[in-house]
């Protein structure tokens, strides 16, 4: 998603690179990534609607498709589910989102991030900080944003 995101939006010039990617770093360390994201986009693109209406539009947008898709299938869900073909397709689905988010945080999110080895130190302590520590994803989401804007003012 994070790619296709990038192109239909960055390419086109309605946002620029380095708020499209602070946007989805912060969207990160909150429930419902990808809503949290569309909301933000649909604020802070440069086009009209923008603001508050541009990010309800963005709301709407990427959750009417999913709760039609509900409505629609819920019927028909228990037998879907109890069959073995469904199961193996839905495992087979989750093994590729899988792969799917490795890509994506391989690029754009880390050639357009770490350009240097302080940025690279700046990752380790903040995966360290998630996995080792336990700290919550919201500080770990200010703490690194903090020590950017730090080094950034710093060079």
């Amino acid at each position: 998603m994070l790619p296709l995101l990038q192109s239909a939006t960055v390419t086109p010039g309605w946002i620029d690179n380095d708020t499209f990617l602070a946007g989805y770093g912060a969207a990160q360390a909150l429930p419902g990534p990808l809503f949290t994201f569309a909301a933000y986009l649909g604020a802070s693109l440069r086009p009209e609607p923008h603001g508050a209406v541009g990010a309800i539009i963005a709301l709407l947008a990427i959750f009417l498709p999913g709760l039609l898709l509900i409505v629609g299938v819920l019927p028909f869900w228990n037998r879907l589910r109890a069959t073995i073909t469904t199961r193996a397709a839905l495992a087979g689905v989750n093994a590729s989102v899988v792969g799917v988010l490795l890509a994506a945080l391989y690029h754009p999110v880390w050639t357009g991030t770490v350009h240097k080895p302080s940025d690279f130190t700046i990752v380790l302590a903040g995966y360290l900080a998630l996995t080792a520590w336990e700290a919550p994803p919201w500080a770990v989401v200010c703490a690194i944003a903090a020590i950017g804007a730090a080094s950034t003012l710093l060079t």
